[in-house]
This record gives C-alpha cells, sequence and structure tokens, in this order.
C-alpha cells in the first residue's frame, strides 16, 4: 500500500509533546506489529489524533488487514452494537481507554494497545477491501462504507496533484482521523512522503496555535462550522507566515465567508482550497482552484484529476445546458465498493462500479464549475413552492451574524432553530420576507447549541431533544 523506503529518514508524525517519528519508526514498529496479527483480520481502530492511532492505520492497510476506524470517544453503548454487529478479530486503541469486555491485552507500542477478542475472522473479508469507514454524521450506525486499496490510492493521489502537495508540507490536524476528509488529508501527506502534526487541540484552545507556530504548520481543512469559528477568532489578522494553504469541504460554505478567506488569501499570498466530497466516494471528488477563488465564489469547482461529474434530471437524462439543476453524478476509481450494514456484507465486491449519484442537487456555469444548491432530501414543500431548507439556513447566518441555526421539518411548515434567545420574531419576519411565505409555515425555537458531530456536522435527527 504505502512505500516508504526513500523516505526512511523523514519525519512522518510529530505528537502534541513534541516528539517526532520518522518513517522508518512508522515502518519498523509496523512490522513487529503485523507479526503478531493475522492478515485479512478485523480490527477496531478507536482514535484519535495522534501517532499510535497513525502507526495502527498504516500498519493495517500495508499488512493485508483490515481496519474500521472509529472515534475514541465513541458511547460505549454505540461501540458495543458494532463489535456485535461486526465481531472485529482485535482492537487497537488507546493504552487508558478500559479493556473491552471478553479481551486479552496483546502488546502497547506508542500509547495505543493491541487487544484480542474472542472472535475468530468470524466474516470472510473480500480480497478488495481494504478500509472501513462510518457513514457521514452516523459514527455509532452499523451501517458502514467499504473502501479498496485502489480508492485509497486514487484519492490521495489526485488530491496530492491538485493541491500540488511534496515531501515540505506539515499539515496540522484540526479533524478527526476517523471522519473521511481529516483521513483524505492523512493519506495526501502519506503518499508525498510529508509530515504530519497530530493533536487533539481544537482551533478554539491555545494550544493548538501554539503547536502550529512550533512545528511550522504549512496547512490545515475545515468543514464550514470551522471556517464560523476562525471567521470569530479573527484568524486573518494572525501572522502566520509559514502557512501556505487552508483548505474547505464537508458542506456548502457561506458564501460571504468564502469571500473573506478568499480575499484573505489573495492578500496574503496564501491558497486557499474550497472542496467537495463524500464518504462513498474516498473522500474528495472536486476541487475549486485556489485562483478561482474569489471569480467563482460559491462554487465547489471543478472534478478532480482522474473524476468526471454530470447533472441528471428527474427522468436521469443527462442535463448538457448550462446553469439547470440536477442531481450530481460522479464518476471516478475513488468511488468506493458500496455500503456493509452487516458482517456478511464484508463479502461483497464492488457494488458501485465506478459511478455514485450523490444526492446533491447542483448547478453548471457557463465555465464548467459546479455549484451546489442543497440536498435532494433537504426539501419541502410549503403551500406548493419547493423549499430548500440549506439555502435557507445560509440566509439566516448572512442575515443574522454570530447566531447558529438549523432548519428541518415536514411539508407546509418550516421548524427553524436557533442559537439566539429573543431573536425568534426577527427571524420569522426576515423569512416571510425574503420567501414571500406566510409567516405562518415558520416555527422558530431556541435552542442552546446546535447538535453537531465530531466533523461540525449537523446531527438533524437530534434538533428537537433540547428545543
Amino acid at each position: 500500500m504505502w512505500n516508504f523506503s526513500e523516505i526512511a529518514a523523514n519525519t512522518v508524525a510529530i505528537g502534541e509533546d513534541g516528539t517526532e517519528y520518522t518513517y522508518n519508526d512508522l515502518k519498523t514498529e509496523g512490522e513487529k506489529l503485523a507479526a503478531i496479527i493475522d492478515k485479512r483480520s478485523l480490527v477496531f481502530v478507536l482514535c484519535k489524533n495522534e501517532p499510535g492511532a497513525l502507526l495502527g492505520y498504516v500498519t493495517f492497510l500495508n499488512n493485508d488487514i483490515v481496519p474500521l476506524m472509529i472515534d475514541a470517544g465513541i458511547n460505549r453503548g454505540l461501540l458495543d452494537n458494532l463489535i456485535g454487529t461486526y465481531k472485529p478479530d482485535y482492537l487497537w486503541m488507546p493504552s487508558g481507554i478500559d479493556n473491552m469486555q471478553d479481551s486479552v491485552h496483546i502488546v502497547s507500542v506508542w500509547g495505543y494497545s493491541l487487544f484480542k477478542t474472542k472472535h475468530n475472522r468470524t466474516f470472510v473479508l473480500h480480497g478488495e477491501l481494504g478500509l472501513l469507514l462510518t457513514t457521514s454524521g452516523s459514527t455509532g450506525s452499523p451501517k458502514l462504507v467499504r473502501q479498496s486499496y485502489k480508492n485509497i490510492l486514487a484519492n490521495a493521489k489526485s488530491i496530492a496533484e491538485y493541491l500540488e502537495l511534496d515531501k515540505t508540507e506539515r499539515p496540522i490536524t484540526t479533524l478527526p482521523m476517523s471522519y473521511t476528509y481529516g483521513l483524505s488529508i492523512i493519506n495526501s501527506h502519506l503518499y508525498v512522503g510529508a509530515s504530519l502534526i497530530l493533536t487533539e487541540n481544537t482551533l478554539m484552545q491555545r494550544n493548538f496555535w501554539q503547536l502550529l507556530k512550533n512545528h511550522g504548520a504549512t496547512s490545515f481543512g475545515g468543514v464550514p462550522y470551522t471556517y464560523e469559528m476562525l471567521n470569530r477568532l479573527k484568524f486573518y489578522r494572525m501572522d502566520l507566515p509559514l502557512l501556505r494553504t487552508i483548505t474547505q469541504a464537508g458542506g456548502k460554505l457561506a458564501p460571504e465567508l468564502h469571500k473573506k478567506f478568499a480575499e484573505w488569501a489573495n492578500v496574503t499570498g496564501k491558497r486557499f482550497v474550497v472542496g467537495y466530497g463524500q464518504t462513498e466516494a474516498t473522500a474528495r471528488m472536486a476541487y475549486l482552484p485556489h485562483d478561482k477563488a474569489l471569480e467563482k465564489t460559491g462554487s465547489m469547482g471543478i472534478a478532480i484529476p482522474g473524476g468526471e461529474f454530470l447533472l441528471m434530471d428527474v427522468c436521469g437524462i443527462v442535463i448538457t445546458e448550462s446553469n439547470v439543476v440536477g442531481e450530481l453524478l460522479y464518476r471516478g476509481d475513488n468511488v468506493t465498493l458500496g455500503y456493509a450494514e452487516c458482517g456478511d456484507d464484508l463479502a461483497k465486491g464492488d457494488e458501485f462500479k465506478g459511478e455514485l449519484l450523490t444526492g446533491d442537487m447542483a448547478k453548471r456555469d457557463d465555465d464548467g464549475f459546479y455549484f451546489i444548491v442543497g440536498r435532494k432530501k433537504r426539501f419541502l414543500k410549503i403551500f406548493g413552492n419547493r423549499v430548500n431548507l440549506d439555502e435557507i439556513e445560509l440566509m439566516i447566518k448572512s442575515e443574522f451574524k454570530n447566531l447558529d441555526c438549523a432548519c428541518s421539518g415536514i411539508d407546509d411548515r418550516m421548524d427553524v432553530y436557533i442559537t439566539a434567545r429573543g431573536k425568534e420574531k426577527d427571524v420569522i419576519s426576515f423569512l416571510s420576507k425574503s420567501t414571500a411565505l406566510n409567516s405562518i409555515v415558520f416555527n422558530v425555537l431556541f435552542i442552546e447549541e446546535i447538535p453537531r458531530s465530531d466533523s461540525g456536522k449537523i446531527r438533524y435527527s437530534s434538533l428537537g431533544e433540547n428545543a
């Protein structure tokens, strides 16, 4: 999978304590670890952004062992459900986590421990299966995405190509390793032999910025919520001379924020690169070239090298005209094998066949750049009018600064959750005027905090719990 022979002496990881690990360290310790694990075994990796998690991940991919990446902070009940469903042969997890029931400790290295479970290759693993990830926003769901070795390498190579990555890069982690976007940053930098600054600190913590400066971070990535936080931190006023690139994916960024960070990049000589992707496509499918960030504000860009987009109408016919909305279809070697919902599904082969109907509605401008307008299922019918909930959220955030919001509902009634008490009537008035819809359709509710996943995505199913 990964061949590190030519870069053995290079630094691969820098931990929060400043300890540096080389590619040779990764290879040497990985060979020892792999020697005590049966090939084609299934391993649950309970990971943090730490060198030990990286060691396990790389070792398993390189030695025909299949990992399922899970955030180490997962609820124990949800984890037990996953274990009961997929019956992993081993667990690789931070040494401080309590021992799992019916498992035996084998070895500990780099702060992580390997445990053997009571299961012994209960399910057959397809020969092309290299990695398992949870579907976006459903860490505890038994529904997984099956990624092949070809998928991972194809996407890593493509990302490295369009970002022009080389071994001098030093990205700092801002997203969980268990999240497809966070993992794609790791994969694309491993591909070119770069160094990774691994931290569990968040953007809101002083230690994060200290690590970024002390170790000369050259890039980081974030979802829209990340950029909302950066805006509040007045990031564009910071002096970060070694930072080269910031990337954004994981949802559509509000146009005014897109423009603000694109202008910052233009003035400072940095690169702001917006992207688009899904777990079902390994990670990324599109990127907006940094030199188009201002000209094409709001666009997700063009297909990554080796990929192709088509727009489909309701009858499944390809749309050839510009500025016509259709469902986005993607083709490429990074389209994954398909889903798994039970252990027997791990034996399945390639079900997607290199083609993914994304569920996103988009349009293409005259220059060939794509713009997401919303999710296919994120629409309501209000008095016969089709209303895009994603667009409503962006409208509210643009009008009411420092207010977080989320929209859901049923036909003829939209539920709008906001984090500013006392603004309910103002939001209703704004929406009624902006959409020309009667105010009675808007049910605006105060909520202390919008529930989000570790990757910053809104958990819509949890919205009503604390309103």
